[in-house]
């Protein structure tokens, strides 16, 4: 039994590896496993997107691979178990999850039949490793074959181990050497920006510079990073090119240094996802370098009855952005740097949009290479198909930071601190309570633009006992954050954050 277990999951894993090797001649996205992730991916309802976010944040991909090479090895243990000479059960499981796999492959954005041919080929490797290793576990006939036969299935179980491994590995390592986008992004030249173009400079106290309160600025390293590619596309300023199409005058392509020649402009915007919960981490505030949306969308000349632009990555990801959001002057930008680098590859490299006051799952497409204008009654978008919100403005929201929860502190003076925004609008006071008490001001840091986050304090004269804390944010339009619970989906999370603090 367990010899058979074994041949089966030595043969599951060689299909993915032979597959992940297959796969450099194609695309990435046509191995096996990146194929059955993407799709699984695409078809996951938005409770489990959301559970997945929530129990994993920004691990949500390592998760997810982890949990497929689980099930793999379920299944994959399962059918060497079945798998017999005259009864090939095992090798027909394969077969099925073969024609699986193929046909996810099939479906992934830019494929073509060729597409299936990692998967095939891992198969019929696979089932091979299988049918060798399990006529070698067979019981012996003699009474001096035992130790022969153990000897027999450990050598061929050695070299379906290191077939697998080593195709995997060489896999990994001929597509890393294929791929020069890590060189092209070394020689990445930061674009000249104008000094009237740079971004106003950081007043001192905008950073609250209190330990445990996230910084105004965001490093790049510690920036959020939510989005359904489950291998970060790796394209080159050479490669990359924008098709703009749809309700136009004049239908037009940019390449880089189209791109390029245009006059840049740097900023500082904070981007918040959809999927953040009340108080969570999926916010971030970066210096963007980029080129205004605005000018392009003019050069193009855009139909009166145009209200939708749908970017797409090069990944298939689609968001739909309102037309007028995007041309009311406000700096949604085409961004090619972030804190003064490239752009990372996790973050959009070599170019992304950045869209202030608006969530992520409408407007801040990465790897951005095709927009077509059009309008909300023709076209969806990625997660509009899936019943998410068409527009989705950003809601006003604030969070505690400082104490943690659960912290224990002394009786006393207690610094509470935390970060509240409200994009494209702004933040004009936030409020602190204590066990549903009256509401206190807190004290505001400087506010660098309505399209930034904001820190704030509060001094809390604080006594022994359980306490519950709880903040709210008022925006520049008078509108206070709603008190309403309510989950992420479909268009962003409300409700009032709240911490529970020991107080010795």
């Amino acid at each position: 039994m367990v010899a058979r277990a074994t041949a089966g999951v030595l043969a599951g894993l060689t299909i993915l590896g032979v597959g992940q090797l297959v796969s450099v001649l194609i695309a990435p996205a046509s191995a096996p496993l990146l194929a059955i992730g993407a799709t699984a991916v695409d078809r996951a309802p938005a409770w489990a997107r959301q559970f997945a976010i929530d129990t994993f944040g920004t691990n949500d991909k390592l998760a997810l691979f982890v949990g497929m090479g689980a099930a793999t090895v379920l299944v994959a243990a399962v059918a060497g178990v079945l798998e017999r000479s005259n009864r090939p059960f095992g090798s027909i499981i394969f077969a099925i999850l073969g024609l699986v796999a193929a046909g996810a492959a099939l479906q992934r954005p830019g494929a073509t039949w060729l597409y299936a041919l990692p998967t095939l080929v891992g198969v019929v490797a696979g089932i091979t490793v299988l049918r060798l290793l399990t006529a070698s576990a067979r019981p012996p006939v003699a009474e001096a074959a035992p130790d022969f036969s153990r000897r027999r299935f450990l050598v061929l179980a050695t070299t379906a181990a290191a077939v697998a491994a080593g195709s995997a590995a060489t896999g990994r390592f001929l597509a890393q050497q294929l791929n020069n986008a890590i060189e092209n992004r070394r020689n990445f030249r930061l674009p000249f920006i104008a000094a009237r173009d740079r971004a106003a400079a950081i007043a001192a106290g905008t950073d609250v510079a209190v330990p445990g309160v996230s910084t105004f600025v965001t490093p790049n390293a510690s920036f959020y990073r939510i989005d359904t590619a489950l291998q970060v596309p790796r394209l080159t300023t050479d490669e990359w090119q924008l098709r703009i199409h749809g309700m136009v005058d004049r239908e037009l392509t940019l390449s880089w240094d189209d791109l390029t020649a245009r006059t840049p402009i740097e900023r500082v915007i904070t981007l918040t996802c959809v999927s953040n919960e009340v108080g969570g981490p999926l916010a971030g505030n970066a210096t963007w370098t980029g080129y205004p949306i605005a000018s392009i969308l003019e050069q193009v000349g855009i139909s009166p009855d145009a209200d939708m632009l749908l970017s797409k990555s090069s990944d298939g990801f689609t968001a739909g952005t309102p037309l007028a959001v995007l041309r009311d002057g406000r700096d949604a930008l085409l961004a090619v740097t972030m804190n003064g680098e490239p752009l990372p590859f996790e973050h959009g490299y070599p170019v992304r949009q950045v869209v202030p006051g608006l969530y992520g799952f409408v407007s801040a497409t990465k790897w951005v290479v095709d927009w077509e204008i059009t309008r909300f009654d023709r076209a969806e978008a990625y997660w509009t198909k899936r019943g998410w919100g068409a527009q989705a403005p950003i809601k006003t929201a604030s969070r505690i930071e400082v104490p943690a929860a659960l912290a224990p502190v002394a009786a006393g003076s207690v610094l509470v601190a935390g970060t509240a925004w409200a994009q494209h609008r702004g933040i004009a006071k936030v409020e602190v309570r204590v066990d549903n008490g009256p509401w206190n001001l807190a004290t505001l840091a400087p506010q660098y633009s309505i399209d930034t986050w904001r820190q704030w304090t509060w001094q809390w004269q604080a006594t022994p006992g359980l306490h519950t804390l709880q903040v709210r944010a008022t925006d520049l339009d008078g509108n206070v954050q709603v008190e309403e619970r309510t989950p992420p989906i479909p268009g962003g999370a409300t409700g009032w954050h709240n911490r529970s603090i020991t107080v010795a």
